[in-house]
């Protein structure tokens, strides 16, 4: 059975301003989840499904499928703010979905197989994709899971300090994620993170976290009592989110499941701010002009 692609794609995009799941950087008009599905397909993925708000239905299906009919099955799954369906009758007021966890959840009656989820506003790689498939198809199981590890300094801005969720690893296993909120090259070109006012060296080699998981569908009960639990203890708290990294924590901790961290010497991008977008373009540009991707990607 081949592995799903799952691409988180309900954000409201505030601090972007406007829709950048499906804006262009591609040469030809191409979204960054274009370049995702077409490495997936590439690496054996057999399916997209795409997690989305359910108004943003008929835009995404306009833009994706006739791309994508006759090259990979394509499913939709609606994140949305009714929690009934996991038996809370509570009503409470939100501004914004449930966070990244919550979102795998709701594909939890449409995702049968072993699947890896990714944010759809960032570039991952093909390395990424194809590792992933091999562990997907060969090595996961109901208790070992996985995260695609990044080289920090390869996922780094000249721009300014980023956040990062550094993978503390033993023996190729993730046992913590620590967030450090202040990355950044020093002018040095060593890397280096600020915590409290003071500054710390980090490894240019660390691997950090950028939201590419990989999973079998056991997670979907392993984490679905976490969100009860969290939904009852942030309900007065509309900016609270259940990210996938509390539930990892949670899983590891309670030794139910382990996360392989599976190293990718990839270089990430990705778009948070308007200003990001030409630095995207160039990027994507580059990889196009070295044959990496072809400069119509579906032609």
């Amino acid at each position: 059975m081949k592995p799903t692609l799952l691409i988180l794609a309900a954000g409201m995009a505030s601090r972007y301003g406007s829709m950048k799941q499906v804006d262009g950087f591609g040469p030809n008009g191409e979204t960054i989840i274009d370049y995702s599905i077409y490495d997936a397909i590439k690496a054996g993925f057999g399916k997209v499904s795409f997690i989305i708000r359910e108004e943003f239905a008929d835009n995404f299906k306009s833009i994706f499928e006739p791309k994508l009919k006759g090259r990979v099955e394509t499913d939709y799954v609606f994140q949305s703010f009714d929690l009934e369906p996991f038996g809370i009758t509570e009503k409470i007021e939100r501004a914004k979905p449930w966070g990244t966890a919550h979102a795998v959840l709701a594909a939890r009656n449409q995702v049968n197989e072993p699947f890896c989820v990714i944010n759809a506003d960032d570039f991952y790689g093909y390395d990424a994709f194809k590792k992933m498939a091999d562990f997907l198809t060969t090595e996961v199981a109901d208790d070992k899971y996985s995260i695609i590890g990044y080289q920090v300094d390869r996922t780094l801005s000249d721009h300014g300090s980023v956040s990062r969720g550094v993978c503390k690893v033993v023996d190729g296993k993730m046992v913590a994620i620590d967030e450090r909120l202040k990355v950044y090259f020093k002018e040095d070109g060593t890397v280096a993170y600020e915590d409290e006012g003071q500054e710390f060296p980090l490894p240019s080699d660390t691997r950090v976290s950028m939201n590419f998981w990989g999973f079998t569908p056991a997670v979907f009960k392993q984490s679905e009592p976490m969100f009860k639990k969290f939904v009852e203890a942030n309900k007065d708290n509309p900016k609270s989110e259940f990210f996938i990294p509390l539930v990892a924590d949670e899983l590891i901790k309670s030794g139910e499941a382990s996360f392989e961290v599976i190293p990718t010497d990839a270089k990430w991008f990705g778009v948070t701010y308007k200003e990001d977008k030409p630095i995207v373009q160039k990027s994507i540009s580059e990889l196009v002009n070295n044959g990496v991707y072809p400069s119509n990607l579906w032609s």
